[in-house]
């Protein structure tokens, strides 16, 4: 008989000979616990498998063969299961002794020795269940814990996959408003651009339109207007091109040893006529000043559209301050922006007593066209062109403003490392003659400026070739043709102006190179584009200009 109990808790017997099975089970339903009687160790591992609280064999039985099926369920037990076992042992007999050894086998061992009182038997039953009990608990524990885990590893993957979620929403938000903000800037870029042309674009066919209509009629007085009004208008569309390249860090800069001081100095009358009587313009030049490195024409440029800013700014009057100094710039001040390197800096700034900038305007002051001027009164490009210039020098633009205080603009350009050459301006007040049989190569791509060029060359006298790419000028160069000077666009379709000018010196190696160009991102410092015997102008540029390089060049 076998009492209704569950089945984890019930006792399973062992005991081959006598009566000793039926007398435990009586025993132990008597008490209230369950029981069941198993003939060998073969029945005993197939009821193990179903469950059980406690072992209750024998030592006769570990005799028998089978006994490997045990000692293997034993073994394979989870970390929290320890099985109690009971042995039963004769009083007196000889099987105490080997069942000892056997325990360190069987594990969880209590030995009862026959004939045994039944409260003895019940004592044992009972406090092996609890241990075994408590065995289940902490079962049940783990596989609570274990699921704990489980759902807590799903709410971590939950959340990652919600936090991935959330940051690729924000990523694609963040990358939609830089858009957004990219394309309001080119708008505002292409807008100011198409405003600023239109109008240049009208004063230049509007003068070359009545021009023609003069000359057809035969009306040759009073030319000179609007001839003028053409040539004025073109200019003013040059150096819109230059600040638009000036702010993307693209022109043509012509590098070299400047002394700030007499730079300075030299405009002082073309500042002076800049200001209106009621500012006062005052001059701080160190007496110590470092040479500093930078194109001289972009710096004076820079200079005279920071002079004309403070100007605006002080429509009452006021007192307007150039200086330069010297600075030494540590990385603690230079890592803030990437292109700025620690070490000496010469320093040009510019302060007025005027109106002063809020924070806002200061952070957009360097944008392209951005304007606080009424429409017609500035280009919104003096700045942006300055920022643009600091940068491609290698150098830096900061500016400081209280609102009625005034604003401070300084220009920082690193000082020249090297000897410093005088510099000898080109006279374009001449217009040289060519000597009989100077012939020059003339490479660009575009028909209207080839023209152009060869016409004017050809009124000095000059003979030249022609071509419109690479490939036409080579077997030129490698011919017996006289070619005094290549005169190169750098942006040549195919091979460019730069290539040409090495395969041409491979043919005649003292060729001399006249580079002219538009926008090249590889000539923007001219110091690493140009070999000795090679010089460039930037276009739009004056004949006077050209005739007078080409002579230069030729000549020398």
């Amino acid at each position: 008989m076998t009492l209704a109990m569950p089945l984890t808790e019930r006792t399973l017997i062992l005991t081959p000979q006598g009566r000793d099975s039926q007398i435990a089970l009586m025993i132990l339903n008597e008490a209230g616990y369950g029981g069941t009687i198993t003939p060998d160790f073969t029945g005993l591992c197939h009821e193990l498998e179903a469950g059980a609280g406690l072992l209750l064999i024998a030592t006769e039985a570990l005799r028998d063969a089978g006994l490997e099926g045990l000692l293997l369920y034993l073994e394979q037990q989870p970390a929290w299961s320890d099985l109690p076992i009971v042995l039963l042992t004769h009083h007196g007999g000889s099987d105490r002794s080997p069942s000892s050894q056997l325990s360190e086998l069987l594990g969880n061992v209590t030995f009862l020795e026959r004939p045994f009182h039944p409260a003895t038997l019940i004592s044992l039953v009972s406090t092996a269940l609890r241990g075994r009990r408590r065995q289940y608990e902490a079962r049940d524990r783990l596989i609570d814990l274990s699921n704990s885990e489980l759902r807590l590893q799903s709410i971590l993957e939950t959340l990652e996959q919600q936090v991935e979620e959330r940051t690729a929403q924000l990523r694609h938000n963040e990358e939609a408003l830089r858009q957004s903000q990219k394309m309001e800037a080119v708008g505002q870029l292409t807008g100011g651009i198409a405003h600023d042309f239109n109008n240049m674009l009208t004063g230049i066919i509007g003068s070359l339109e009545l021009l023609r209509r003069r000359l057809a009629r035969g009306r040759l007085e009073d030319l000179d207007s609007l001839i003028d009004l053409g040539v004025t208008s073109a200019n003013r569309a040059a150096g819109l091109t230059h600040r638009l390249l000036a702010f993307s860090r693209r022109q043509s800069l012509d590098s070299k040893a400047v002394q700030m001081n007499d730079l300075v100095q030299s405009m002082g009358e073309l500042l002076h006529r800049s200001l209106n009587e009621s500012i006062q313009l005052d001059m701080r030049l160190h007496d110590q000043l470092w040479v500093a490195k930078a194109d001289p024409n972009q710096l004076e440029s820079a200079l005279l559209n920071l002079v004309i800013n403070a100007r605006d700014a002080m429509p009452d009057g006021g007192r307007l301050v150039v200086e330069t100094g010297n600075q030494v710039l540590d990385s603690d001040f230079t890592d803030a922006y990437s292109n700025l390197k620690p070490g000496d800096y010469v320093v040009l700034s510019v302060s007025d007593d005027g109106s002063g900038m809020p924070e806002s305007v200061i952070n957009r002051a360097f944008d392209p066209f951005f304007t606080t001027k009424p429409i017609g009164q500035g280009t919104g490009l003096g700045l942006s062109m300055i920022y643009g210039f600091s940068k491609q020098s290698g150098g830096h633009v900061s500016i400081d403003s209280e609102i009625d205080r005034g604003t401070t603009v300084r220009l920082y350009l690193p000082r020249f490392e090297g000897e410093s050459l005088p510099h000898t301006p080109v006279d374009t007040e001449q217009m040289p003659q060519a000597q009989e049989g100077e012939t020059v190569l003339i490479v660009e791509d575009d028909p209207a400026v080839r023209v152009l060029v060869s016409a004017v060359l050809s009124e000095l006298g000059y003979g030249f070739v022609e071509a419109s790419d690479a490939d036409g000028a080579v077997p030129i160069l490698d011919s017996a043709q006289r070619i005094d000077l290549l005169i190169s666009d750098v942006g040549l379709p195919g091979i460019n102006g730069r290539q040409l000018a090495e395969i041409g010196r491979q043919y005649r190696p003292e060729l001399k190179v006249l580079f002219i160009t538009g926008y090249a991102e590889h000539a923007a410092v001219r110091g690493g584009f140009l070999d000795p015997g090679m010089q460039m102008i930037t276009k739009p540029f004056t004949f006077d200009l050209l005739t007078s390089k080409v002579r230069e060049m030729i000549k020398n």
